[in-house]
């Protein structure tokens, strides 16, 4: 026979096409945050990676997994700031933290070189216009 056969080739492909289909939206950033409740809709996607920087229920602050001391901030916001090309941020604040704290961690955002600075929240919370969030866990 002279012929390649080629169908283990097809399957194999087949099932590394589902393997990364099925791994990619894991590969964001996995740093649990309680998440405050929103009406608002979601930011267009970005061209660029998206910069997160998560404040945790313990005062941590991480940029994207890497955790950060309050001093090193912005020196290494800055350093980030000058490789990119887009001024946009995620900030991902855990709702147990004081508004006072968050304000502070958005000040050093936009000191290290950020002027877009996006909330991030989880959808269905209140709406405040009289009508019911959609909301399917049920609190």
């Amino acid at each position: 026979m002279s012929e390649i056969n080629v169908t283990p080739f097809v399957d194999v492909m087949l099932v590394l096409l589902i393997i990364f289909m099925v791994a990619a939206p894991l590969l964001t950033v996995g740093v649990p945050v309680d998440l405050p409740r929103t009406a608002a809709e979601a930011l267009p996607t970005e061209q660029e990676e998206p910069l997160a920087v998560t404040l945790t229920a313990d005062g941590r602050i991480l940029i994207q997994t890497t955790e950060t001391p309050d001093s090193e901030l912005i020196p290494r916001l800055r350093a980030v700031a000058a490789e990119r090309r887009d001024d946009k941020i995620f900030l991902r604040a855990d709702g147990a933290i004081p508004y006072a704290r968050v304000m502070e961690v958005m000040g050093a955002l936009n000191a290290g070189g950020f002027r877009s600075i996006g909330l991030v929240t989880e959808p269905g919370g209140p709406r405040f216009d009289g009508s019911a969030a959609s909301d399917a866990s049920g609190g």
